[in-house]
This record gives C-alpha cells, sequence and structure tokens, in this order.
C-alpha cells in the first residue's frame, strides 16, 4: 500500500493532485503558501483539502512506522512468516495491525501463560481439533506435582483456548461490527454522590441508556466528564448471545460433545472475561474519538470567527478593565497600541468616587486625544458603560464593549510580562482588552486558544490533537489576513507561514537593531532566514509605505517580474498599476500563462492589484444592550432584547444579552426548520435580536429564541 493510494481512499481527488501535495509538504511547504501560491501544482486544492491530505499522510506514516516496529518483533521471535508479513504489510487501519500483532505480543503473567507453563498447550490443542471422544481420559495423561486431578488440566486447557479465542482476529473483526451496530453506553450514579449540590449538573445522566452510535457528541463527552469526576459509572453492552453466537460459529465445528463442551466453556470465559471488556473499551474509545473530533471541529470554528473578528484598526483608545471594590483600571493606548498611561478610579460602590472619575477620564480623553472607549464585559461591565456614557466629552466618543475572556491569563503570561515588565496584572489585562478592540487577530494569538473560552468540552478532548488543530486555524487566519513586519509582535510572526518562533524572534531582534524594515528583500538579512523561510513567508509579511509597492501586498515576490512585465504591456510603471481598475481591465491574462503560472495565479494577482493590501475582515460596529437589563432578575418572558453571539455548540449557540450570565438559543429554536448545523443560521460575534422564552433564575439559565 502506498501513501497515495491510502490518501486516495479517504480523499476524494486525483492521484497526481495528492502527489504534488505531498512532494510539496516533504519540501517544506505549509498550507497557507500551498493553498495560495501552488495552486497549479496542487490542481487548486483549499487550505481545507490540503489538511486533509496532511491528515491522512500523518496517519499513514504513523501505520507504517508501527507495522515496522511489529514486524521487528515478530522477527526476532522467529515465528514471522511471509504470509504473516504479507498480511501486516497490507493492513490498512491500526487496529488491523494490532489484531494480528496480539499472538506475538509479550504478556504479562495470565492464566493461560500459566497454563502453558504446566504442559497443558497439547491438551488445548487436543480439545480444539474437536475429534477426541475420551478427553477427560487424555486429561488424565497431563497430572503431576502442579496437576493434581483431570478437571484441573482440562481448566488450564479451556484457559488457553480462551486466551485463543481473544486473539483470533475473525472474531475480533464480527465482534468489532456487533459493537458498531448494537452497543448500548448506561450510566448510572454511584449512591454517595446522588445528593451532592456539585453532582446535580449531570442529573440528566444517573440513570441514563442509548445506543452509542446515536449518542451525540456533547453528551458523550459531559457523560464521561461525569465518569471522571466519580459521579456516574459508565459500561458498553451489547447482546451477550448475539456476541456468542458470533464466537460460537467461528469455533463450533462439530458435535462431538466432550470436546465442544469444553469449547463453549472457553467461548463464555473469554468473551466475559477478555473479549467484552477490550471491545467495550475500544468501542467507547472509538466514539470518545469521533466526539473529540466533532468538539475540535466546533471549537476550531468558533475560534477561526474569533481571530477573524471586525478589527476597529488604528485608534487613540482609553481602555477600561472594569470592577466595583478593587476599582476600574484604565489605560490610555496611541494608534500603535502602545501604553501611553494607565491609573485607577472608583465610579462605582463602595468608593463612589463619581465626580473625581469623571474629572480624570475627561481629563485623559483630552491629553491622549482619545478617539474610543474599550470597555471589558466582566464584573461591572454594564455599570461602566453607563458611566462613561454620561460623561460630557468635547466631542463624539464612540464606546465599545469588548469580550474579555482570556484576558486575565493574558495578563499572567510569558508574554504579557515580557511586554510590560514595570506593569502589573492589571495594566496588562486593561491594555489587552484595548488593543483587542483595535485588532482582534493581533492580540488573540498570545493567548493560549483553550482559554478564550469559545470550546466544547475542550479540556476532555485529546490535547495534542486540539492543539494541532488550534494552531492549524491560527496559522490560517494569520496567513490570510497578512501582517505589518514591522508592527507585528512574536507570537503573531511566529504564525506566520515559514516562520515560527525564533525566526519571529530574530525579525523583532533586527527590527530593534536596525529599525524598521524597508523591503520584503531585506528580510533576507535577519539571521538564519534563509531561501526557504523567505519564499514561504514573505508573502504573508507586509512592509507599508516600501520603495516597491508590491512589498505591501498579496503578491509573491517570485512574480514581481511578472507583475513589471504586465505593467510595460499596458504602458504604466507598477506604482501606477496598483489600485487602477481602468488599466488593469486591459491585462489580458492568458498572455502570461506558462508551465509554471496558469489561469489561477494570474487571477489572483489581478485581484490583489485591485486592491493590494485589502484586510479581509469587516469593520467593528458599536452594539447597544438593553439598558433596562443589569441582572437576571430583570429578564422576563417574552422579552425582545438585542445580543451578540459568543460561542457556538452541536446543540446551539450562546448569547450575550449584557448580563454575566449568557441565554441559549437552542438548535430547535433557531429556525422554523430543521436544521443540523448552528453555523448556518448564526456566526460568532454576530448580532441578533432574540426573544426570552425562558428564566429559571435559581439555576441561572436563559432560554431564548430566534423564532418569533
Amino acid at each position: 500500500m502506498s501513501i497515495v493510494s491510502f490518501i486516495a481512499k479517504h480523499v476524494s481527488i486525483s492521484e497526481k493532485q495528492i502527489i504534488k501535495t505531498t512532494s510539496l509538504l516533504d519540501d517544506g511547504a505549509t498550507i497557507p503558501f500551498i493553498a495560495r501560491y501552488r495552486k497549479e501544482m496542487t490542481g487548486d486544492l483549499d487550505e481545507v483539502v490540503i489538511g486533509e491530505i496532511v491528515k491522512y499522510k500523518t496517519a499513514f506514516e504513523v501505520l507504517e512506522k508501527r507495522k515496522e516496529s511489529v514486524l521487528v518483533v515478530i522477527k526476532e521471535q522467529g515465528v514471522l512468516t511471509t504470509e504473516l508479513e504479507k498480511r501486516i504489510r497490507s493492513a490498512q487501519t491500526l487496529t488491523a495491525v494490532e489484531d494480528l500483532y496480539l499472538p506475538y505480543k509479550k504478556k504479562r503473567k495470565t492464566k493461560a501463560t500459566v497454563a502453558k507453563e504446566q504442559g497443558l498447550e497439547p491438551l488445548a490443542k487436543i480439545i480444539m481439533q474437536q475429534r477426541e471422544e475420551e478427553v477427560f481420559f487424555v486429561a488424565s495423561q497431563y497430572l503431576n506435582d502442579t496437576i493434581l486431578n483431570e478437571d484441573m488440566a482440562l481448566q488450564g486447557a479451556r484457559d488457553i483456548i480462551a486466551e485463543w479465542i481473544n486473539e483470533d482476529e475473525k472474531i475480533r473483526t464480527r465482534l468489532r461490527r456487533l459493537y458498531q451496530r448494537k452497543a448500548t453506553i448506561t450510566s448510572t450514579v454511584i449512591k454517595t454522590k446522588k445528593e451532592e449540590e456539585d453532582s446535580q449538573k449531570y442529573q440528566q445522566y444517573f440513570d441514563w441508556e442509548e445506543p452509542l452510535h446515536k449518542c451525540p457528541s456533547h453528551r458523550l463527552l459531559a457523560i464521561l466528564r461525569a465518569e471522571k469526576e466519580k459521579v456516574v459509572r459508565v459500561k458498553i453492552t451489547v447482546p451477550e448471545n448475539d456476541a456468542l453466537d458470533i464466537i460460537d460459529d467461528i469455533m463450533i465445528k462439530t458435535n462431538i460433545a466432550p470436546c465442544t463442551d469444553h469449547i463453549f466453556l472457553a467461548i463464555s470465559d473469554a468473551y466475559k472475561r477478555l473479549l467484552a471488556p477490550a471491545m467495550a473499551t475500544e468501542a467507547l474509545n472509538q466514539s470518545k474519538e469521533k466526539a473529540d473530533d466533532n468538539a475540535i471541529k466546533v471549537f476550531a470554528q468558533n475560534l477561526q470567527q474569533l481571530l477573524l473578528a471586525s478589527p476597529l484598526g488604528q485608534k487613540r483608545i482609553l481602555a477600561l478593565d472594569p470592577g466595583f471594590k478593587s476599582g476600574c483600571k484604565v489605560v490610555c493606548l496611541d494608534k500603535q497600541g502602545d501604553l501611553l498611561h494607565n491609573e485607577n478610579i472608583y465610579p462605582h460602590p463602595p468608593q463612589r468616587e463619581t465626580t473625581v472619575a469623571i474629572k480624570k477620564i475627561r481629563s485623559l480623553v483630552n491629553a491622549y486625544k482619545i478617539e474610543v472607549v474599550a470597555i471589558g464585559n466582566g464584573t461591572a461591565a454594564r455599570e461602566t458603560e453607563a458611566f462613561i456614557k454620561k460623561i460630557p466629552f468635547e466631542s463624539p466618543i464612540q464606546v465599545f464593549m469588548v469580550n474579555e475572556s482570556g484576558a486575565s491569563i493574558y495578563s499572567a503570561s510569558k508574554i504579557a510580562r515580557a511586554e510590560f515588565p514595570n506593569y502589573d496584572i492589571t495594566v496588562r489585562g486593561a491594555v489587552s482588552i484595548g488593543r483587542r478592540l483595535a485588532d482582534p487577530l493581533a492580540e488573540l494569538v498570545k493567548i493560549d486558544a483553550k482559554s478564550i473560552g469559545v470550546g466544547q468540552y475542550q479540556h476532555d478532548v485529546d490535547q495534542t490533537k486540539l492543539k494541532h488543530e488550534l494552531d492549524t486555524v491560527v496559522m490560517s487566519c494569520v496567513n490570510s489576513v497578512g501582517i505589518n513586519v514591522n508592527t507585528a509582535s512574536v507570537p503573531l510572526l511566529s504564525y506566520v507561514s515559514g516562520i515560527g518562533e525564533k525566526l519571529a524572534e530574530n525579525i523583532v531582534a533586527y527590527r530593534s537593531e536596525h529599525g524598521a524594515l524597508e523591503s520584503r528583500d531585506e528580510l533576507k538579512k535577519v539571521p538564519r532566514l534563509g531561501g526557504k523561510a523567505f519564499e514561504q513567508a514573505a508573502a504573508f509579511l507586509r512592509i507599508t509605505s516600501p520603495k516597491n509597492p508590491l512589498d505591501n501586498s498579496a503578491v509573491h515576490p517570485e512574480r514581481y517580474k511578472l507583475v513589471s512585465k504586465m505593467a510595460k504591456d499596458v504602458g504604466v510603471p507598477v506604482s501606477e498599476l496598483i489600485g487602477n481598475k481602468e488599466v488593469i481591465k486591459n491585462i489580458i491574462i492568458q498572455q502570461y500563462v506558462t508551465d509554471e503560472v496558469g489561469i489561477p495565479t494570474l487571477t489572483d494577482i489581478v485581484k490583489e492589484l485591485e486592491k493590494p493590501g485589502v484586510d479581509p475582515r469587516k469593520k467593528a460596529k458599536i452594539f447597544q444592550f438593553d439598558p433596562n437589563v443589569k441582572t437576571i432578575a430583570d429578564i422576563k418572558t417574552g422579552m425582545k432584547l438585542p445580543g451578540i453571539v459568543n460561542n457556538i455548540t452541536n446543540f446551539g449557540c450562546f448569547v450575550d444579552i449584557g448580563i454575566k450570565e449568557s441565554g441559549l438559543i437552542h438548535i430547535s429554536k433557531l429556525a422554523n426548520e430543521f436544521i443540523s448545523d448552528v453555523n448556518t443560521i448564526v456566526k460568532l460575534n454576530q448580532h441578533l435580536k432574540v426573544t426570552v422564552i425562558e428564566v429559571d433564575i435559581s439555576r441561572k439559565r436563559i432560554q431564548l429564541s430566534l423564532i418569533d
């Protein structure tokens, strides 16, 4: 089995596309680079398909490595046959490899190994032949100092047979199918936990049962979390008779009673003691893996939407991290997000220094020519928003509420300490809130994605797989937007195609020593940034006000000569070609097709020339919560409220309506028709008008609807 045929089984594209893409990947190319700048080679594959190729390429490499490891072990035992090697090498899943390896796997001491040490394997083989009518007499020939009677001998033989049954590849394959079709998941409450307050959130699963293959990902992860917290016990079962019938059908060859009776006993023992626990664990692990993939997909979609949220752009911002007793931390930022000033105000109880706070804010707004106020949406947010809006500023000031989820994680991080070594976490947190408004992507990349708060059971899923997927999403977002190489932070630069953390640090160090880079070509002077890294990264890095205007576009440096020829052919310099739609429309792209450059790349170049370096994100809009709603006690059934989608799950979406508790719109309340994917109706940060359909103050739950 080749890597191409393996990938082709899972991804519906041509073998030529797979060969070209895997070749690029092996050569160190990144997904964003391949998708954007190697369209002719791949047949115009997008990032999603290339990501699938990466996924199955990795799976193939893991599978092949495991095969080689297994073959070495079996060969060392001197039992590797040509047929067995052929079967292992042709296996297409890790499960198939492990089934073939199981009989040769080094075992700890088992009932079967003890019986073999006692010399009972020949007796087990005689019984398995199912021809001997005098089994009891044959067993008497195996008595010794440890095997004291025939029953002990027969029991030992059955232990060996049970292990053979457990290791039978055909039996395991058929049982696996049975578990896939008929497995049931059951959860029952542990009696001592039933009345505990912390356990009540799992009350639904105190006595729960459903087919495992129908259990949705969010419910399975919830049940497993309840089990992990020792609130419930979980079992995976199938109809026992169905399982035993499968094994009987494979193992029983004759009707000679003495042998078959012992084999029936061995079958029952093998299933209950060995196969059922193993198959149940495997079935649950497979379902958990699917649930993980589903939850990770939801998290990745949410993260992508959050990272690509509307930026306000370069503005002079006054940011507040609100609070009551501890006051509100105030910071003033310049257009580049640099900290100019910080202090505290105390406009709320218990101090109520409202007049003093108003004077301070007005003074800061005037002194630093503030254009925008950003308020974190945590404790005292609504009160702080109302306070700011009452201040009579000399000129209109826009006020934005900013989602501060994860700001506290950033403020205590190594990155924050490096950025602001002389300031405490309150200052860092407020700065993060302000910067988040200006450019969510640039600020959020500094925070561990799991801490941003847009996931579903993110702490319960495979953490390695989660990190890989989220890193892929962040890289995709960063490169789709493009980065100003002279202002980007190390964390932001590290996600640029071909860069990584070390080169990002080198770029920032080079900037510090030599000043702002004046061209993309100057990147080659950055220590350790070689030709391959330049090829992968250059087009995603922007130089503002450059000598060559293409340096502030998504046109790759390898195509600069081509653009110069286009400009010459239409009779203008490159600087006059960019943004000049009237001239650009005279470019006949078919004239520039070569073996390397085709219509897809030429089309991209022309689009970029029309609008060079345009940020694909929409601009930020001001949002106004209902001023009469401050706490859950203010919410009544039937109310229509403005809200912002702040999390999306498989079962619905959560909406910020301006109070501490978010409301839930269940998937059934999103539209008057059946909805299978919440993302087809709503997006993260989308502004909605929702109807309150239920309020449970004691449980702090709010049910909302989009259906009138």
